[in-house]
């Protein structure tokens, strides 16, 4: 299984008058978590916005074990937990600067023709990434 890390510096605007994140943020860095893999594996979601494909979240499972705070250096982990052609699902853990455990959570996507938001088969529009999902998923 391929893991994806990157850094997020938490910004006082992403952060309640505790100094405490507020919950919608981790969604955000979610994505960062979720771009970053898809670049690190060798490819970009904005060109699949280009080709008129889009990738909707259809479920979301998110806990809070942890608060992270302003100042920190928080590290996102991301990973391809479920994939089957048409669905993935992407695994998360986000980690407090001292190394805990802040968020566990994952999000399942489809693609989506932009114009009618009807499914496509990932799997056949864009083949070189169905087999790099294949080969970083979860075993």
């Amino acid at each position: 299984m391929f893991v994806s890390e990157t850094e997020v510096k938490v910004r006082y605007a992403e952060t309640d008058q505790m100094g405490v994140v507020y919950h919608a943020n981790y969604l955000i860095w979610m994505e960062v978590g979720r771009t970053k893999l898809i670049e690190d594996l060798g490819f970009r979601y904005a060109d699949m916005e280009k080709d008129g494909i889009l990738s909707p979240v259809i479920d979301i499972q998110i806990s809070y074990k942890k608060p992270a705070r302003y100042g920190e250096t928080v590290t996102v982990k991301t990973w391809v937990d479920a994939y089957d052609g048409l669905r993935v699902t992407y695994g998360y853990e986000i980690y407090t600067e001292t190394g805990d455990l802040a968020v566990a959570a994952s999000s399942t996507h489809v693609c989506v023709k932009k114009d009618s938001f009807r499914p496509v088969s990932f799997r056949r529009l864009y083949p070189k990434w169905h087999e790099a999902y294949e080969k970083a998923k979860k075993s």
